[in-house]
């Protein structure tokens, strides 16, 4: 097969040569149009809704903030997902919406479904938009810890200082 190939190519040299400058100018043509970043953005359009509720425990504020707000925002149009993390002190929803969705419209629509629901939720909390983002900014995460057997401090508090620190 390739002893064909070969013996094809050496016969029609001319129309060799132009297939290969054909293809070249079709990749410089494309190459010149092609939009190049050094990370290019993958996200869809995200809207975040941070909640701070200090004074409830993490199953409180699930129950009393996070899910009231999910309710509220299912069904809103374009939303492809919906995921939300509630922590001890903090709850926080994020929408992503279907590409090409206008961020501004996204933002437009969550804040009027959020007025809706700041009634159903405990008078000491107010729920914020988070300035607009992508999932990129959440790339890179790291952990510092002692290595095994490395000198350390003899209180956990002591050691987290010092983690701290670095």
């Amino acid at each position: 097969m390739i002893d064909k190939i070969l013996e094809i190519s050496l016969r029609q040299r001319a129309f060799v040569l132009l297939a290969a400058f054909a293809l070249l100018g079709v990749g410089l043509w494309s190459g010149l149009r092609l939009p190049i970043d050094a990370v290019p953005d993958i996200t869809g359009v995200q809207v975040q809704i941070n909640t701070e509720v200090p004074a409830l425990a993490a199953e409180e504020s699930e129950r009393l903030v996070t899910r009231p707000i999910e309710i509220e925002m299912a069904g809103l149009p374009g939303v492809e997902e919906m995921r939300s993390l509630t922590k001890f002190g903090l709850s926080q929803v994020t929408l992503q919406f279907a590409g090409g969705t206008d961020i501004y419209r996204a933002r437009q629509l969550v804040t009027e479904r959020l007025q809706a629901a700041v009634e159903h939720l405990p008078q000491s909390v107010a729920p914020k938009l988070a300035p607009i983002s992508t999932s990129q900014g959440e790339i890179f995460y790291y952990n510092v810890s002692y290595k095994p057997g490395a000198p350390k401090p003899e209180s956990v508090k002591e050691q987290l200082f010092e983690l701290n620190e670095l």
